[in-house]
C-alpha cells in the first residue's frame, strides 16, 4: 500500500513538473506565439477581459498532457510494482485536480478542450501503467 500511495505522489509530482516546465519553455522559445497567448490568458484572468484561445495552441496542450499522462502512469506502476491500483488512482488525483484549473478558466477556453482534458487523463495514466509489462510485476 506504502508503494502504491509513494506511485501516486512521484507520477503526479512528476506530470505536474514536466507540465509547468514544459510551459515555462514553450513561454521561452516561442514569446511571440505561446507566450503571448499565455500571458494574454493570465491577463483575461487577472482584468475579467475577454479572450480568444489558440486551437494549435490548445492541441499542444492536450498532446502534452497525454505524453505526460503516459510517462507518469508508467512511473506510477514502476514505483508501486503493480500496473493497475497506482495508475488509476493517480488519474483520479489528476482528474481532481485537473477540474479545478480547468474550472479556473472555463469562460476562457472553448468547451471542446476542457473535456477532452479531462475525459483522457484516467484512461491515458491507466495506459501508462498498463506500458510496464505485467511480467515485469513483482521481479
Amino acid at each position: 500500500m506504502i508503494r502504491i500511495i509513494l506511485g501516486v505522489i512521484v507520477g503526479f509530482v512528476v506530470w505536474s513538473i514536466l507540465w509547468v516546465g514544459s510551459d515555462q519553455v514553450l513561454i521561452n522559445a516561442s514569446k511571440d506565439w505561446y507566450g503571448a497567448h499565455q500571458f494574454g490568458l493570465e491577463k483575461a484572468m487577472y482584468n475579467g477581459e475577454p479572450f480568444v484561445a489558440d486551437t494549435t495552441i490548445l492541441i499542444v496542450g492536450l498532446l502534452r498532457s497525454v505524453i505526460f499522462s503516459l510517462m507518469a502512469g508508467f512511473l506510477a506502476a514502476f514505483i508501486a510494482n503493480e500496473n493497475s491500483k497506482a495508475p488509476f488512482a493517480l488519474g483520479v488525483v489528476l482528474l481532481l485536480v485537473g477540474i479545478g484549473v480547468q474550472v479556473a478558466v472555463w469562460k476562457y477556453i472553448p468547451i471542446w478542450y476542457h473535456f477532452l482534458f479531462l475525459f483522457l487523463l484516467i484512461p491515458v495514466t491507466v495506459a501508462g501503467g498498463r506500458l510496464r509489462s505485467r511480467t515485469d510485476v513483482g521481479s
